[in-house]
């Protein structure tokens, strides 16, 4: 068993693992019940497992343990909740941007990293940071506009 320390959404956490080579992925779900990033490909190629290690937005699926230790993770829960939703969230509701909804925690995800240092992107600027995230249902079109009024969203509450 090996022990590792890490700040999940604003938290300091100790995991025990029986193998360092455990995904984030399978912790995150497993071991702490957060259970919004998901499984899709498990090859780190379709985007539904993406949280923000330290900020950046990475895939968790393959990234093992101990690559993390000590490091700030942030999942989708850590961004609002059904009460206060963050203004990424608020948007892909209001504009029905998910179909079957199973991207839409990695798509969060990306995007959030996106307007952490973006603030008013262009859709290319969107749909460039969205590059890594598979939608199978189509829903590109709405989601590009979700984040598109998402961001508007949050320079308004800045002002």
């Amino acid at each position: 068993m090996a022990q590792f320390e890490l700040t999940v959404n604003g938290s300091a956490v100790k995991v025990m693992v029986a193998n360092e080579e455990t995904s984030l992925l399978a912790v995150l779900r497993n071991e702490l019940g957060l259970v919004g990033t998901r499984f899709g490909c498990g090859l780190e190629q379709c985007g539904c497992c993406m949280v923000l290690i330290d900020g950046a937005p990475q895939k968790s699926c393959a990234k093992p343990i101990w690559s993390v230790a000590g490091k700030s993770i942030i999942t989708v829960e850590g961004l609002g909740t059904p009460e206060r939703p963050h203004p990424l969230q608020q948007a892909l509701l209001d504009e029905q941007a998910g179909q079957c909804g199973y991207c839409l925690s990695g798509v969060i995800i990306s995007a959030k990293a996106l307007l952490d240092r973006n603030p008013q992107p262009t859709r290319a600027e969107i749909a460039q940071a969205l590059d890594d995230n598979i939608c199978r249902c189509g829903s590109h079109n709405r989601i590009l506009r979700a984040v598109e009024k998402a961001a508007a969203l949050q320079r308004e509450a800045a002002r």
